[in-house]
């Protein structure tokens, strides 16, 4: 379909080493993509996010040579013309590994901060957004904006403290974040009530799914910090299933696709956005290929967004 080319990278994008991160100049690219499939599992589950990353590489391959046409979403190109965005490939992991894991996906997000690209991370569980921001400690402040059915506000699960339910936590302690945006928390999840009490007491601000479909977008819009750099975080069960089945555990009643690009262009329209990653994706549960295209499209769209924001800097 649309003239597709047998492509390994995201969208048939220029490919790129990890390993050569050191060795890059700086200014030499502008968007680099990675995928990390598992940074720290739970016993329980193991690292069952695993296959995302190339589930959704498979997906933008359908689009691979039409990365130059014209994306209404967009209005334009989805990668405007000089805007150099390279896929990493994956990192080396090993699920009883975990602290390896974080550290290299902690040096992989610093290393293309430090030549001045802006970081896309596909995983991956929602463990895997915890080494990514702390590679910004260098680069804060940096406010946080969280798309996710759940809060991620457990102090630890079993003894583990870096897993998926405790990433905005986290998050928190980490001195560069600065304002924290919570959105689409709905249902049940591993959440106690004193839990949910320290987000508030961090000032957390917090959207439910219910808010969103009652009011809109435009009361986040309103309250989003204006200047600045913002990360982009998005677990996919905060999308409606109906658009979105390929999650471990699915709540009706998410956002639509639409809602969370508007989100996108919001943070974009507000501040400079500084990095993306989009997590929790279970191919192994998806309906027709519909999650995969939904997060890959939703990829494509954040680095559409980063791109003009560099075409309009430079």
């Amino acid at each position: 379909m649309f003239g597709a080319l047998s492509a390994s990278t995201f969208l048939g994008l220029p490919e790129g080493r990890l390993s050569d991160l050191p060795q890059r100049e700086r200014g030499t690219v502008d968007i680099g993509l990675f995928g990390a499939p598992c940074a720290t599992p739970y016993p329980s589950v193991g690292p069952y996010c695993r296959a995302a990353p190339e589930a959704i590489r498979r997906s933008s391959a359908t689009y691979s040579s039409s990365v130059h046409h014209m994306n209404f979403d967009l209005s334009g190109p989805t990668v405007p013309a000089g805007v150099r965005v390279v896929d990493f490939g994956d990192i080396e992991w090993d699920a009883a590994r975990p602290a390896e894991n974080r550290a290299t996906i902690r040096k992989a997000s610093e290393g293309l901060l430090a030549i001045g690209a802006v970081p896309v991370v596909i995983g991956g569980d929602d463990s895997i957004p915890i080494p990514v921001i702390e590679a910004y400690a260098r680069y804060g402040p940096v406010n946080i904006v969280q798309i996710d059915a759940h809060i991620d506000w457990r102090d630890d699960v079993n003894g583990e403290r870096m897993g998926l339910s405790s990433t905005m936590r986290r998050s928190s302690e980490m001195r560069h974040v600065a304002e924290m945006f919570q959105i689409g928390r709905r249902g049940t999840g591993s959440a106690r009530p004193a839990d949910a009490q320290a987000a508030m007491d961090r000032g957390v601000h917090f959207f439910s799914a219910h808010a969103v479909h009652r009011h809109g977008t435009g009361p986040i819009a309103k309250q989003l910090p204006r200047g600045g750099a913002t990360f982009i975080t998005i677990d996919v069960d905060g999308l409606d299933p109906t658009v979105m089945p390929g999650v471990i555990g699915p709540e009706p009643g998410g956002l639509t696709y639409f809602q969370v690009i508007e989100i996108i262009d919001a943070v974009a329209a507000s501040s400079r956005i500084a990095g993306f990653d989009i997590v929790e994706f279970v191919p192994e549960r998806d309906v027709n290929g519909l999650g995969a295209l939904t997060a890959f499209r939703l990829t494509a769209h954040a680095i559409g967004r980063i791109a003009r924001q560099r075409t309009s800097a430079g």
